[in-house]
């Protein structure tokens, strides 16, 4: 049985609250991170490292309710303040990879505040992960003005 791979490549584009400077707190400082990125609160967290400069690692491992443990492993590769952030991460469930990815996030001052423009080159192991991946990033995207607007306004 051959291994079931897809190749895909998506760019989600957002307008932002505030300027880039604040845009890239929000993914460069662990607490603000957190505050838009932590999507399932039913899962205990079991690890959560946040190391940001080039060569740095973020990882979280949870596990879920029903006991699968999940894990995201990223090494940031490029760090430009306030304009770029590269990263390559890897997803598994229960010790196995299921994604592995490039992501480039870019940060551009706009007249109304900032475009944040996310690039990710990924592939997945099981095409049925792909979808919800692309979904589920739009959604945290959400959070993220959410919790950007309301800093802002705090």
């Amino acid at each position: 049985m051959g291994v079931n791979v897809d190749h895909r490549t998506f760019v989600i584009k957002r307008a932002l609250p505030g300027s880039p400077a604040h845009a890239f707190r929000f993914w460069s400082d662990r607490a603000l991170k957190r505050q838009w990125n932590a999507c399932h609160p039913d899962w205990h967290v079991l690890e959560d490292r946040f190391d940001f400069r080039v060569d740095g690692c973020e990882r979280l491992v949870w596990r879920m309710p029903q006991g699968i443990v999940q894990e995201m492993t990223a090494h940031f590769l490029e760090i430009a303040e306030r304009q770029r952030i590269v990263y390559a991460y890897t997803m598994r469930t229960d010790g196995r990879s299921f994604s592995s990815s490039l992501v480039t996030v870019e940060f551009e001052s706009t007249p109304t505040g900032t475009e944040m423009t996310f690039t990710e080159q990924a592939m997945f192991a099981d095409v049925k992960h792909a979808e919800r991946r692309e979904s589920g990033t739009g959604v945290g995207f959400d959070r993220l003005y959410q919790a950007m607007e309301a800093a802002s306004v705090g």
